[in-house]
């Protein structure tokens, strides 16, 4: 006896003959609560059907009619008739036919199917696939509804599909969609498909994408991911149109080397320029990491010249500690980025570095540290602007640091800074540096006050090259001096109904260095500061080690902060600070005189961050001189965003001499569909537009229209025009040029409007 007929026997405590159970009006009754342990190798698999009518005989076969159900091993078939032939346990259902396997869906007129094998088919079918993972199903009987679609899930319609095994598809005559039921805004039509649920693959051959009723790109075979995974195969064609390249054309080629490699290869056509061969391999390993992308024009239509590009990062973990890193970065000519390139990142770029580092870091006695630096360094200068030169900067072969500190018994902190560069340049002064900067300070804190006194000395030897100065040799011992005290006051305050602490900072910062003569010491790499709330409390005005200021200076500030009594988040900041002057600083760097106005005073700063009124960020710097009651430098910017995708950013920049410029981006819904979005960067002292952007999104719910206009300035009398135009349909590709990196580094605050499409072209990435 079957397990079949062993479970209605236990239920109606009878063996009578199937066709009496009918004809006296029983039902054979499931049990959804009990769970099923899984079937031991080699056993029998149960089968429970429920129906109006049952007859057969139990070693054969049996036939039940209206409102039929059976259920076997995590898998569930409707049907208003269905005949199941127990010797090659296959059925055989007509009529309102639904089978689920997992959370798949398939519903069609008629299906043969053996329960052994899965393996079968639907005539006429429609389907939905859904992301639920085969082996977490609970064996026990699954609900009559079928799943509700969600994010993710597929579903279309086929002259017939073949069941080929467990998540194993492959549909003659068929359709396939992401979009919701009910919505056919695009769809594969394709002679055969094949849906491999196993490596999360679709193939798709004599296929054709249709959108709004109108085929827009056809192929004789098409391969896509289900859901985001990484798989080998052609990407879809990105096409776009630039000022500098014409009309273009990408078809990307994606290979799944291994797990923790793979490689892009981009043949991009530009009607302007030709053809151009790009590729990008990344690779993972638990010791090193990195990425690589070559790229070649032969034979520039425009310039008549090849042209090349090489970048390469690398990452690696050495035995004993060490680290060790790669950037390397070259171009063939000044030229490359603004007549290639599409973003105003990579065309503002003037200078290419050549890098390598060698690091380490570990403990030393008992409470101490240290870190040691290799470090190698050259660099590519491109000249983009004839009106504006741009002056190399200094190679370093190589640059060798060492930093350290310790914490004794009495609380003192010492701390070292050793550094020696070779400077190399092929007109200017080259040498060598050795500097070290030994110091102690004495830590006093508690929760409202700190007193930290500091006294170091800043040793500094230099050996010049004879072929390139006449200057001689020379070493530099400077002492410094410093203080650095404060005190912290709150109060509770409530402000609009919400209670705050309000925090009031005032800080004393005190410098203390001798003037040594400068004049005669070559200048490798230091420049002067742009003073702000950071470096206005910082002991050295100049960047770099090659001018150290001479200074008898105190720095006043205060700093007042309110924060939520019931999240500590800070809600917002300001804060005030001048440094004062004992005596006239009179070490300075070439090219750039001594302050004239010999004033006993640095200029005003002023700034304020943080929230200023719901959903409203303020972000304002103001720096003035006091003694000529003139404005230096003034900032602000405000943003409204009020939720995720809808957000207004206003900006204005104002440099005494320099800079006036006004800056508005944004990203806002117009319509439940409609995204409008924009940014103008002008500059009102040169009366032009530094960079424009306006374009809009559409979202479709499973697809997304994207039309952006771009333009910047690449040089002083130069700019750059790029349209993107993608269309991206949920869970399977995306068709044309891509704006997000655009957008993104255009629009601050800016997210994807879409919420549905979690799929990315970046998925084929293995470690992001």
């Amino acid at each position: 006896m079957s397990k079949l007929f062993a479970r209605v026997s236990f239920a109606v405590c009878c063996a009578l003959p199937l066709t009496a159970y009918a004809q006296e009006g029983l039902r054979l009754k499931s049990q959804p609560s009990l769970t099923l342990d899984p079937p031991a190798p080699g056993n029998a698999v149960p089968v429970f059907i429920e129906a109006d009518r049952l007859q057969g005989h139990a070693e054969r076969d049996t036939e039940a009619e209206g409102s039929v159900r059976l259920r076997s091993r995590g898998q569930t078939v409707f049907s208003d008739w269905l005949r199941h032939d127990a010797l090659k346990d296959e059925i055989t259902a007509v009529g309102n036919v639904r089978i689920q396997r997992g959370g798949d869906v398939v519903e069609g007129a008629r299906l043969r199917y053996n329960l052994g094998t899965d393996r079968g088919f639907m005539d006429a079918p429609r389907y939905t696939l859904t992301q639920v993972p085969r082996d977490t199903r609970p064996i026990t009987a699954p609900t009559p509804a079928p799943p509700r679609f969600s994010s993710g899930d597929a579903r279309g319609r086929a002259q017939r599909l073949l069941f080929e095994g467990r998540g194993q598809y492959r549909a003659q005559g068929a359709e396939y969609t992401t979009c919701e039921p009910g919505n056919d805004d695009w769809y594969i039509r394709s002679a055969q498909l094949h849906i491999d649920k196993d490596r999360d693959v679709g193939t798709a051959r004599d296929a054709s994408i249709v959108f709004m009723g109108q085929t827009i790109l056809y192929s004789p075979y098409l391969s896509f991911s289900l859901h985001q995974q990484r798989k080998s195969g052609f990407l879809t064609p990105h096409y776009g149109s630039s000022s500098k390249t014409g009309t273009e054309l990408t078809v990307p080629y994606y290979w799944n080397i291994a797990p923790n490699y793979d490689a892009t290869f981009y043949p991009r056509t530009m009607t302007k320029r030709g053809l151009q061969l790009s590729g990008d391999f990344r690779y993972l390993d638990p010791a090193f990491r990195g990425d690589l992308r070559l790229e070649l024009l032969p034979s520039d239509q425009q310039r008549n010249q090849d042209r090349y590009a090489m970048f390469l990062k690398h990452t690696h973990v050495l035995p004993g500690g060490w680290n060790a890193a790669l950037n390397l970065n070259r171009v063939s000519d000044g030229q490359y980025f603004t007549d290639l390139s599409t973003s105003i990142a990579l065309t503002s770029q003037t200078i290419l570095p050549q890098e390598g580092t060698l690091t380490r870091a570990g403990a030393w006695g008992r409470g101490g540290i240290y870190g040691f630096t290799a470090h190698y360094q050259r660099w590519q200068t491109l000249q983009t602007d004839p009106l504006a030169p741009v002056t190399a900067p200094y190679d370093r072969r190589p640059q060798l640091t060492l930093t350290a500190q310790h914490q004794n018994v009495l609380k003192s902190d010492f701390h070292f800074l050793g550094n020696f560069v070779a400077f190399d340049h092929p007109t200017l002064v080259t040498g060598r540096r050795l500097l070290a900067y030994p110091s102690l300070s004495l830590p006093l804190q508690t929760s409202y006050a700190h007193l930290i006194p500091k006294v170091g000395a800043h040793l500094t030897h230099y050996a010049l090259d004879r072929r390139t100065t006449v200057l001689p040799d020379a070493t530099r011992t400077l002492p410094i001096v410093t203080v650095d005290t404060g005190l912290v006051f709150e109060r509770n305050t409530v402000l609009a109904g919400q209670a705050l602490v309000q925090t009031l900072e005032p800080r004393v910062y005190y410098v203390y260095i001798p003037f040594r003569d400068q004049s005669l010491l070559p200048n490798f790499e230091s420049g002067v500061q742009d003073i702000n709330m950071a470096t206005i409390f910082a002991e050295n005005q100049f960047s770099g080690h090659d001018r150290i200021n001479d200074a008898n200076q105190v720095t006043y500030g205060v700093t007042s902060r309110l924060i939520s009594s019931d999240t500590g988040v800070e809600q917002l900041r300001g804060a005030l600070a001048q440094r004062y002057y004992f005596q006239s600083q009179r070490v300075t760097i070439p090219g750039v005189p001594p302050r004239s106005d010999q004033s006993s005073s640095s200029d005003l700063l002023a700034a304020l961050s943080g929230t200023v009124a719901p959903n409203w960020v303020a972000d304002a710097g103001w720096q003035y001189n006091t003694d000529m009651s003139q404005t230096q430098k003034f900032n602000v910017g405000v943003r409204y965003r009020p939720q995720p995708g809808k957000v207004l950013n206003l900006v204005y920049r104002d440099t005494i001499n320099s800079v006036r410029q006004t800056d508005i981006s944004t990203q806002w819904p117009l319509t439940p569909q409609w995204t409008a979005l924009a940014r103008w960067n002008y500059s009102l002292r040169d009366d032009r537009t530094l960079e424009a952007l306006a374009g809009f999104e559409y979202n479709g719910g499973c697809w997304a229209l994207r039309i952006v206009g771009h333009r910047f300035a690449t040089a002083t009398q130069q700019a750059s025009t790029s349209v993107f135009m993608q269309l991206e349909l949920n869970g399977v590709s995306r068709i044309g040029s891509n704006p997000m990196d655009t957008l993104r580094n255009n629009i601050s605050g800016f997210v994807r409007p879409d919420p549905r499409s979690s799929w990315s072209e970046e998925s084929r990435v293995p470690y992001r």
